[in-house]
């Protein structure tokens, strides 16, 4: 599969069949997370695999396990949202937060170091070691579509940082940016309706 195609087929997947992802694949995987640029050249990243259930859910318990997808709806009626591809994505999406982290074929923490506070940035450039953590996630979730192995990424909340920080022994120094669900989708797994779009309309030359 080439790039183009790894990028085209790439999908997000909720639901998974619950077979573990082979540690060769697993590797590929995070080699390409870390061939990503990285703004001080150091590729400071480290990866903490979860593989242990139990562990899965000391570090996502604060996650909700009851939302049904009538009460998620109901949030939808709620928030305001009015676009109907958007709205139909968290429906699905909302009571999926819980499982898809217990029942992904592999889980990743990706961490990075953070030599700053992330979420008191002084300016645009103090957000460069976030943004290049991001480059290598997007590049794992290519390899990921290349081997046929597709994920979801969830940031997560202050409690579960918390969580993870002390179940997983992540250093004061590094930050949890999101937690990469991964693995092999049910039969019947749902795909998330991208929106169409027309890439000349996204184009601008010299001015927008």
């Amino acid at each position: 599969m080439d790039a183009f195609e790894a990028i085209k087929t790439r999908k997000t997947i909720r639901d998974f069949d619950g077979r573990k992802v082979d540690d060769a694949v697993r590797d590929r995987i995070i080699e390409a997370g870390m061939a990503a640029p990285s703004n001080d050249h150091m590729r400071k990243w480290e990866f903490v695999v979860v593989d242990d259930r139990a562990a899965r859910l000391r570090i996502i318990r604060s996650i909700a396990s009851d939302i049904t997808g009538e009460a998620a709806r109901k949030r939808m009626e709620e928030s305001g949202l009015t676009d109907d591809d958007q709205r139909e994505m968290y429906i699905d999406a909302i009571p999926k937060q819980r499982s898809m982290l217990l029942d992904a074929g592999l889980l990743i923490v990706p961490c990075y170091y953070e030599p700053g506070k992330l979420l008191t940035p002084s300016d645009l450039s103090s957000l460069n070691y976030f943004a290049s953590i991001w480059c290598s996630i997007e590049n794992m979730l290519i390899e990921a579509s290349s081997e046929n192995v597709y994920g979801v990424t969830r940031i997560p909340s202050e409690r579960d940082r918390v969580a993870m920080r002390s179940e997983l022994r992540i250093p004061d120094e590094y930050e949890i940016p999101c937690v990469l669900a991964l693995g092999y989708p049910e039969a019947d797994a749902r795909r998330t309706k991208q929106k169409a779009f027309s890439v000349a309309d996204r184009i601008h030359t010299d001015r927008w």
